[in-house]
């Protein structure tokens, strides 16, 4: 069985490959702070996610297999 990843329970592998492309990273990103609950942090997704957001996520993803958690924002 292949492990979850953090972009709606995906397997690890597709949520890395969702999280290389910037476009699907900024949309997964902001769609998925949203859902859980929170609101700033998927407004500063939705600013800021071309940026360091997206560089620090892909970093996360595939080295602690999450993408960023901050503050329960």
């Amino acid at each position: 069985m292949a492990k979850k990843g953090d972009y709606f329970g995906l397997p690890y592998i597709v949520s890395v490959i969702l999280a290389i492309i910037p476009v699907t990273a900024w949309v997964c990103g902001w769609i998925t702070r949203f859902s859980e609950g929170k609101i700033i942090a998927g407004i500063i997704r939705l600013i800021f996610g071309f940026t360091i957001v997206w560089i620090i996520d892909l970093i996360l993803m595939i080295v602690s297999k999450h993408i960023m958690r901050l503050l329960p924002l």
